[in-house]
């Protein structure tokens, strides 16, 4: 018996040493490893709670050292983003994985393109939605957004009508909200009366699938949009540069039919 304690606890020491000499802290090879397990275990089944719902049934949940890993597969992409929030929101949960796999239908890309601009070139309309300029782009039913948001609302606005549309299998948040500022506010409006109270661009104001978008930030303006000729994009251009207090205009308006080309 004497010899079994004593080759034990040699063999502890051995342990200790083991770990300290790998930066370890001592004890690191005993007990807490148990007890982390046993809190892992506790944190999935709290996980495995959070998504008790019928659109997460196919998503399976493991927990280490804290870490949750998803995976899987739900029918919209707006199930994988609030899975991601929930299980963020759970006791014991330190980061998160997301390897959760949208299936639902596969839609070609340049279809889903096209259906998505007309539902963003509609989105926010009456909020002041000539104030945005958020772009798209499909790959591989990868949504991409990028441009100007005139504030978070906005922003989220679009990322939750893409999030929920069938066929988007992500979604890649590249949107620049344009900082609060009463100098750009004042700016803002002051090139919404030089350009859309202009008689000859007055136009533009009717549809919003065809508006003169206008951003600003920190006193620089961005025009986007489509117009119908090259003198009408000219003309926005000089309309927008007249406008007392702006540092520089960038114009982005293309002409239908036409290749994209910026003047600035």
């Amino acid at each position: 018996m004497t010899t079994t304690i004593q080759s034990t606890r040699t063999a502890l020491f051995a342990a200790i040493v083991a770990g300290a000499l790998l930066g370890l802290p001592q004890g690191s090879m005993a007990a807490p490893r148990g007890a982390g397990a046993q809190d892992d275990s506790g944190t999935a089944s709290s996980v495995q709670s959070k998504l008790d719902k019928s659109q997460y049934k196919n998503v399976k949940v493991s927990v280490e050292n804290g870490i949750a890993t998803l995976t899987g597969t739900v029918d919209l992409y707006e199930y994988k983003a609030d899975a991601d929030k929930r299980v963020h929101k759970v006791k014991g949960v330190r980061a998160v994985r997301n390897e959760i796999e949208v299936a639902g239908p596969t839609v070609p890309d340049q279809e889903l393109k096209e259906k998505l601009l007309k539902k963003l070139t509609y989105d926010q309309v009456g909020y002041w939605n000539v104030f945005n300029a958020i772009s798209l782009d499909v790959q591989n039913g990868v949504v991409t957004l990028g441009g100007h948001a005139l504030s978070y609302v906005a922003r989220d606005s679009a990322l939750a009508m893409v999030s929920t549309y069938a066929g988007v299998k992500d979604v890649v948040d590249d949107i620049q909200v344009d900082p609060p500022s009463p100098m750009d506010d004042g700016i803002r409006m002051a090139e919404l009366r030089s350009i859309y109270g202009y008689p000859a661009l007055n136009k533009y104001a009717i549809d919003p699938a065809k508006t003169i978008r206008i951003t600003v930030a920190n006193g620089h303006v961005q025009l986007d949009g489509v117009v119908d000729s090259q003198g009408d994009k000219e003309l926005a251009f000089m309309r927008a540069n007249g406008v007392p207090g702006v540092f520089s205009v960038t114009n982005n308006l293309q002409v239908a039919n036409q290749p994209t080309e910026a003047n600035k």
